[in-house]
């Protein structure tokens, strides 16, 4: 009798213990982090109490509850805040007081209070755009274009602090455009993807978008979704702000360490590529004039300025920045009018990956990384026409970037190294802050 009531026992926990998996359809997710709270996501299969417990030192410590709806997704926004800064904590998912195992670690950091007190910590950050996820019913009739998932698993073991996603971090297909529904099906078929999982719950994300995240292919402000292409953007990131210039779109900022990310909106404002006019918007007027007053105001030793699209590359092909030559020209001269020291660019969209350098009279030469594709598709080696493009520093398959920044307050450097879809190195490139400055 003993030993039947102990089955029973064990099968009442298991089946418990599954129930509460199914309903778990993505994450967790760790979204921004910060001195005095961390934010974690959670996505469940329909309505559910979602909880996190966080330990540290063997104290826990739980979130608020939240109860998941289909009005966004069944997606739950924890903020553990009971953290103490400078710290790793471990966390537990809890979906309807029940403990949800996951085969893997799971993790979260608070940044650290280094000002005026040590050298800024050193610290390593993942970077990548174009991630396509293959859902055969929807994708064209052919080859798939999507392959290779265990990147994710790759990134996930090189240990970076946080991943900044440069853009086309899903994409939205032909039944998708149209309405609500079929963006947000995208996003969720995307975000379950098995690969991905441990690296959303034990790397902090940040997120900027492209075209094939906001819309269709080449889509720009006229694109009769973006108000709704917006809000299941910011459904599904956990950015520290959005829309920071006020004017619509998906903006935002961040600090880690002593480096600024600007996250830029290349979409929302954006002339159409084939206006025959001047002067057409990419960042649009109002972007723009933000991001050069938010550079000059700050102070970190790196200001990274992150765009969908390729910005210093001179190559007017596609949808580089140098097809709106008038803007980006503008950009180019106001870093100079402002003497604002330390920028450096990253995009995505080009699947390939390159350094463009432009070298500049009396002032210090401006790079952009461009790290491109994560798993959809790539093209040969071609020359495309970008002057500007660092010799030996290109590639043409899968990869994705790890990103170190080192050494002293008074020294610092930040070496970028890109790895193939399976882990390995393929080359590395080194930016001195001494030599983002102007000559007194």
């Amino acid at each position: 009798m003993k030993r039947v009531f102990l089955l029973y026992l064990l099968s009442f926990f298991s089946i418990t213990i599954l129930a509460q998996e199914r309903l778990l359809k993505s994450g967790p997710m760790l979204g921004y982090s910060g001195f005095r709270e961390v934010l974690v996501w959670v996505q469940t299969t329909e309505s559910a109490v979602v909880k996190i417990e966080y330990i540290l030192d063997g104290k826990s410590f739980f979130t608020n509850s939240v109860t998941t709806t289909s009005d966004n997704d069944f997606i739950a926004k924890l903020y553990p805040s009971e953290v103490d800064y400078g710290k790793t904590y471990t966390y537990k998912l809890y979906i309807n007081d029940e403990y949800v195992s996951r085969d893997y670690p799971l993790e979260f950091q608070t940044q650290t209070l280094w000002q005026y007190r040590t050298d800024p910590p050193d610290f390593s950050f993942a970077i990548g755009s174009c991630f396509y996820a293959n859902e055969t019913k929807d994708d064209r009739p052919g080859t798939s274009y999507g392959a290779n998932y265990e990147i994710f698993t790759n990134i996930h073991q090189k240990q970076p602090d946080f991943m900044v996603w440069l853009g086309d971090n899903v994409y939205l297909r032909t039944p998708d455009f149209l309405t609500e529904r079929g963006i947000r099906h995208r996003y969720r078929h995307v975000r379950a993807t098995p690969e991905l999982q441990p690296l959303l719950a034990n790397v902090h994300h940040y997120a900027t978008w492209d075209d094939h995240d906001y819309g269709p292919n080449d889509s720009d402000a006229t694109y009769a979704n973006k108000e709704i292409a917006e809000k299941v953007f910011n459904d599904y990131w956990g950015n520290l702000n959005t829309n920071v210039v006020k004017n619509g779109g998906i903006a935002s900022h961040f600090l880690w360490n002593d480096v600024e990310f600007f996250m830029m909106d290349n979409r929302y404002h954006r002339d159409p590529n084939r206006q025959l006019t001047k002067n057409k918007a990419y960042l649009g007027d109002e972007q723009l004039e933000w991001l050069i007053n938010a550079l000059t105001g700050s102070k970190a030793t790196f200001k990274i300025v992150c765009i969908g699209g390729q910005t210093i590359s001179d190559a007017a092909v596609y949808e580089n920045y140098a097809t709106y030559p008038e803007e980006r020209q503008r950009l180019i001269e106001r870093l100079n009018e402002e003497k604002i020291e330390g920028v450096v660019f990253m995009s995505g969209d080009r699947h390939h990956t390159e350094i463009s350098r432009l070298e500049r009279v009396d002032a210090y030469p401006l790079v952009d990384i461009t790290c491109s594709p994560l798993t959809s598709g790539i093209h040969s080696p071609r020359d495309e026409g970008n002057t500007l493009q660092v010799k030996d520093k290109t590639f043409y398959k899968r990869n994705f970037g790890i990103v170190n920044v080192s050494g002293e307050r008074t020294n610092r450097e930040l070496m970028l190294t890109i790895y193939d879809q399976n882990g390995n190195k393929v080359w590395d490139y080194k930016i001195k802050a001494k030599e983002l400055r102007y000559k007194k």
